[in-house]
């Protein structure tokens, strides 16, 4: 299962199992971390771990917030005292998106009752997506998702609201995404005029399309507010298996001011997953 499929299903439904089978070791105990990095996970890449376990345990090694899930689960990880640094609709797609004028009704719908519940649960940002190419220019898809997400950004500053369009890979996970370089987005995001619109920078799906990922952060943090993890290649563990640096990419995003989240977003490999996470974080913590 890859990412696609599985954010198909965080919302209602249990996800299928796809992770090798579990063990926990006692290196999941209390880490003392150094404060300048918020800690978040995605839940769909654990999916074989309970969210209240899932609530319990990554409590030990510093995360703050789980992620990427719809309105009846922010209840569960608010139980435990945990943030959901980015919320989603119940129903959504990564396909179909705010480039096709002829989703605008049925998505403006959606993101209209999801909003102010964020709101009223106490989050403060929303994912969104630009939806596939369908053989569109850059500037009509940039002119649609304008167009489609202007009366919701309005509503999202009324209720405190961001709204943050997801920058993925069209190379190698999701084919014919528009929203696939951090200009494209960055020009989304001036042509909106909005504090309340801005960009999820995923690292992994950054580097599979353009690298330079230290200059493109300080160049273009006024327009991100939220951050993913992964390992290139591949979407796993972030260690010393694949070529990314995050200790310095953390540190870059520290420099720039950036006091959000950063989420871990990748599949770990490890029959240890959480012990996975928990290295995850300490590479992360700077």
């Amino acid at each position: 299962m890859n990412r696609k499929d599985a954010l198909k299903k965080i919302s209602g439904a249990s996800l299928l199992p796809f992770l090798p089978n579990l063990a926990f070791s006692s290196e999941t105990e209390n880490t003392l971390l150094a404060g300048k990095v918020n800690h978040s996970v995605c839940k769909w890449c654990y999916s074989d771990i309970p969210l209240e376990e899932m609530c319990e345990k990554t409590q030990d090694f510093g995360i703050t917030s789980i992620e990427l899930l719809g309105p009846k689960e922010w209840p569960i990880v608010q139980k435990y005292g945990l943030n959901c640094a980015m919320g989603n609709p119940e129903t959504f797609s990564l396909t179909e998106g705010f480039n096709d004028p002829s989703k605008h009704q049925e998505l403006q719908e959606v993101y209209k009752e999801v909003i102010p519940q964020a709101a009223e649960a106490g989050l403060s940002k929303i994912i969104c997506f630009s939806g596939n190419r369908n053989e569109l220019s850059d500037e009509e898809g940039l002119e649609n998702c304008a167009i489609g997400l202007d009366p919701l950004v309005k509503l999202a500053k009324l209720h405190g609201i961001t709204l943050c369009m997801e920058l993925l890979n069209s190379k190698i996970d999701h084919k014919d995404y528009q929203c696939d370089h951090t200009s494209w987005g960055a020009a989304l995001a001036e042509k909106l005029g909005s504090e309340h619109f801005k960009l999820l920078y995923d690292i992994y799906h950054m580097q599979i399309m353009e690298g330079d990922v230290i200059r493109t952060i300080r160049d273009n943090q006024p327009y991100i507010a939220h951050y993913h993890t992964g390992g290139v290649p591949g979407r796993n563990e972030i260690d010393d298996t694949q070529e990314l640096n995050y200790k310095a990419i953390m540190e870059a995003i520290v420099a720039t001011g950036y006091d959000g989240f950063v989420a871990q977003e990748f599949i770990p490999k490890s029959d240890k997953p959480l012990d996975s996470l928990k290295k995850a974080v300490e590479i992360c913590d700077v």
